[in-house]
C-alpha cells in the first residue's frame, strides 16, 4: 500500500507541473485541506533541471547553465521564499478575507464547472498582472529579478523575486466574489508550477499547441530583449490572452536574453533592490508632482513629454553578444557549490521544522541563509570584500554548528563538514589579513 501511495505522490507531482490533475484529484473544501503543491514540487524541479543539463550536453555538446548564473537563479528562488517562514501567503490571505466579507455568490467547490472557471480566471488575472509588471515602473523594480538573467533555462524559473507577491494578490480579488478560497488555491499553484518547465531552448516547437498555450517558444520570447520581444507574451499557462489584447509576438530572430541593460553581477542583494534605487532617483530628478508621479507609476522607458509607456531605447541586438560570464579558478566554484549545497540543506531544513522551532530561530537561520547568499555572490563577483565578508560567514557558521542549529543529512557527515569550515574560516581569514595589510601598506 505504501508503494501505491508513493506512486501516486510522484504520479501526481510530476503531472503538478504540466497542470495534468483534473478536477477529481484537485478538488477540496477547504483551504488547509489544499497541498503544498508548489513545495512538494522542489524534487521535480531539481529532477528536470537535471535531465536538462544531461540532455543540453548530449544535444549541443556543452552545459546550458553555468555554475555562477545557475546558484544565483536558485538564490533567487530561495529569498523569494523566505516571508513565507513569517506569514502566510498575501494572495491566499487577501483572498479569503475578501471571500469571508464580500462574496456575491458561492460557487459549488466540488464542481468541474467552478474548477474550470477558476483555471480561466486565475490565468486571465495572471495575465494582467504580468502586463502591468512590465508597464509600471514600481512593479517592474519587482519583476526585474525574473528578467535579470542572460540564459534561459529551468533555473531562469526559480530567479524570483522577494517583493513581487506583496503587489500582486490585488488582481486576484476580483474571483473572491465567487471563487472559493480552496479552488483559487489550487489553481494559483498549478498555474506557477505550469511556468517552470517552459524555461528552456530544449524544446523548439509544440505544433498546434501553440495556438493555445504558453509554451517555451512563447516564453523565450518574453525573455527576450530584442526589441521585437519587449513586453510581449504575458500568458501564464495560455497565450490566448496575448492573441485576444495585441501583446502576442512569434518567435523569430534569435532571441537575446536579460535586461534591455545587463547588470553585470550575481550578488543576490543587487539583484533584488537595484531598480527600487534607480526609480527612487528618478522621482527625485523632477519637480512637479505629477512628474514625480508618473515616475512611479508609469512604464519603465516613460519622460516627460512622451507616452505612458514610454519609447523603448533598446541596444541594437546583432546575435553575437554574449552573457556575463568571469572567469574564475576551479577552486572557487568547487567551493561555492559546496557551500551552496550546505546553505540549502539548511533552507530546506528550517523550511520543514519551522513550526517546531522559535521565532528567534527562525530569524536567526533566515540572516544566516540571506548572508550566505550573499557572500557566495560576491566571491563569485570577485568583489574586494569577498574574503571578508566570508570571513564572517565561516564565523557565524561555526558558532551556529557548535549550537545545534544546523544538522547535516547525515549524522556521519557531521565532523566532515565541520573540519572544513573550519578550514574555510582559516582560509579567508587569512585572505583578509593579507588583504588589510596589503591596504595599510598602500595607505603608508
Amino acid at each position: 500500500m505504501a508503494q501505491v501511495m508513493d506512486a501516486y505522490s510522484v504520479s501526481r507531482g510530476v503531472r503538478s507541473v504540466f497542470y495534468m490533475i483534473p478536477p477529481n484529484e484537485s478538488s477540496f473544501q477547504d483551504v488547509e485541506d489544499v497541498p503544498q503543491y508548489v513545495q512538494q514540487a522542489t524534487p521535480f524541479f531539481m529532477g528536470l533541471m537535471v535531465l536538462e543539463v544531461v540532455v543540453g550536453w548530449l544535444k549541443n555538446g556543452g552545459s546550458v547553465v553555468t555554475i555562477s548564473d545557475g546558484i544565483t537563479s536558485v538564490s533567487a528562488g530561495m529569498v523569494s521564499r523566505l516571508p513565507a517562514l513569517f506569514m502566510r501567503g498575501c494572495e491566499v490571505t487577501s483572498y479569503i478575507y475578501v471571500w469571508n466579507h464580500y462574496r456575491l455568490v458561492e460557487l459549488p467547490w466540488d464542481s468541474a464547472w467552478t474548477w474550470w472557471l477558476a483555471f480561466l480566471g486565475v490565468d486571465f488575472c495572471f495575465y494582467w498582472v504580468h502586463r502591468l509588471s512590465h508597464e509600471v515602473s514600481f512593479i517592474w523594480a519587482a519583476h526585474q529579478v525574473h528578467h535579470s538573467s542572460e540564459y534561459y533555462n529551468l533555473t531562469t524559473a526559480l530567479r524570483q523575486s522577494l517583493t513581487q507577491q506583496f503587489t500582486s494578490w490585488i488582481f486576484y480579488l476580483p474571483m473572491a466574489l465567487a471563487v472559493p478560497p480552496s479552488v483559487f488555491a489550487v489553481h494559483i499553484q498549478l498555474n506557477l508550477l505550469y511556468q517552470f518547465w517552459i524555461h528552456t531552448e530544449l524544446i523548439r516547437d509544440l505544433g498546434p499547441l501553440e495556438w493555445v498555450l504558453n509554451t517555451p517558444s512563447h516564453h523565450r520570447v518574453h525573455h527576450g530583449r530584442n526589441l521585437y520581444c519587449i513586453d510581449k507574451n504575458y500568458g501564464g499557462a495560455l497565450i490566448v490572452w496575448d492573441r485576444l489584447f495585441g501583446t502576442f509576438a512569434p518567435e523569430t530572430d534569435k532571441v537575446l536574453y536579460g535586461l534591455v541593460s545587463p547588470i553585470k553581477t550575481f550578488e543576490i542583494l543587487h539583484i533584488q533592490f537595484h531598480y527600487y534605487r534607480y526609480v527612487w532617483r528618478k522621482f527625485n530628478r523632477y519637480k512637479k508632482i505629477s512628474e514625480r508621479l508618473s515616475a512611479v507609476v508609469n512604464g519603465p522607458s516613460w519622460t516627460p513629454g512622451k507616452g505612458r509607456l514610454g519609447e523603448h531605447n533598446v541596444p541594437c541586438v546583432t546575435g553575437k553578444e554574449m552573457p556575463y560570464n568571469p572567469s574564475w579558478s576551479l577552486t572557487l566554484q568547487v567551493y561555492v557549490v559546496t557551500h551552496f549545497l550546505l546553505v540549502l540543506g539548511v533552507y530546506q531544513d528550517v523550511f520543514d521544522s519551522r513550526m517546531v522551532l522559535s521565532q528567534f530561530t527562525v530569524l536567526a537561520l533566515t540572516g544566516y541563509i540571506m548572508l550566505t547568499l550573499t557572500s557566495l555572490g560576491y566571491i563569485i563577483d570577485q568583489r574586494p570584500r569577498a574574503a571578508v565578508t566570508e570571513t564572517l560567514r565561516c564565523v557565524v557558521m561555526v558558532m551556529m554548528q557548535r549550537c545545534g542549529y544546523m544538522k547535516p543529512l547525515l549524522p556521519s557527515l557531521a565532523v566532515p563538514i565541520e573540519a572544513y569550515v573550519s578550514l574555510s574560516l582559516l582560509y579567508w581569514g587569512l585572505q583578509s589579513v593579507s588583504q588589510l595589510t596589503s591596504i595599510k601598506n598602500k595607505s603608508d
